[in-house]
């Protein structure tokens, strides 16, 4: 029975250290609503739990990101209705009519990307309006050893095009035009007048999917972030 005892002390010790360590190298990304009105915050990377909370004006919601994570997306949605058990929709970035996301938003939603501790031990993050566009953003760092800013805050929705414009959002080229010129499929693709005029709107942000250049930024590994709504 002493052994047993001993034994079950030992692994739980054990189960704490690791979860520690691990809760240690994690990834805090604090998500604030700045906006005047309700944002239903959303999160969802490939393989892992996704999430989302409702945000009223002024509140602020932790996630956290483990080393290696990619192609990880933190999004807002807007004008939404859900039931008790966390089952509705929402009019931009609902991702399947339920409050926990699981999968990627449905466009048009402004996204906040990012892969972690990755080539060179870096963070490589992204803001994205290549799904259109539907709540201000701003991602930055959290920590001292990065000041990147990056913001996505143009008069787009109601500048919009009319051949992408929508009730509370301007979506993107590609989702609506579906053509090879827009998503860019086949890997060789440039700029076109309607991703231009997200660009110009948004200078930081992803406006077609080879907008490497002057849209993809760096942190080192292990700093932490904000992104934040209507910044």
């Amino acid at each position: 029975m002493i052994y047993q005892k001993t034994l079950l002390t030992v692994f739980f010790f054990a189960f704490i250290t690791i979860y520690f360590v691990i809760l240690a190298d994690a990834t805090t990304f604090t998500v604030r609503n700045n906006c005047p009105y309700v944002v239903w915050a959303a999160t969802s990377a490939p393989g892992k739990p996704g999430g989302g909370k409702r945000l009223n004006q002024g509140e602020t919601w932790i996630v956290t990101g483990d080393p290696g994570t990619t192609q990880a997306r933190i999004w807002g949605r807007t004008n939404c209705n859900f039931d008790a058990s966390g089952i509705g929709g929402c009019q931009t970035g609902d991702c399947n009519g339920v409050l926990e996301c699981k999968s990627y938003g449905r466009a048009p939603n402004t996204l906040a990307e990012y892969s972690l501790k990755q080539y060179a031990d870096q963070d490589f993050i992204d803001i994205s309006v290549i799904d259109g566009f539907n709540i201000p953003m701003e991602f930055s760092s959290a920590s001292g050893q990065c000041t990147r800013k990056i913001r996505c805050t143009g008069d787009i929705i109601a500048q919009c095009p009319a051949q992408l414009r929508m009730d509370g959002a301007c979506n993107g080229p590609c989702p609506v035009l579906k053509t090879e010129e827009h998503c860019c499929n086949s890997g060789n693709c440039r700029p076109t007048p309607l991703s231009m005029f997200f660009k110009q709107r948004c200078p930081d942000a992803y406006s077609y999917p080879k907008d490497d250049p002057t849209s993809l930024f760096t942190c080192p590994s292990g700093t932490n972030y904000n992104v934040i709504f209507c910044p």
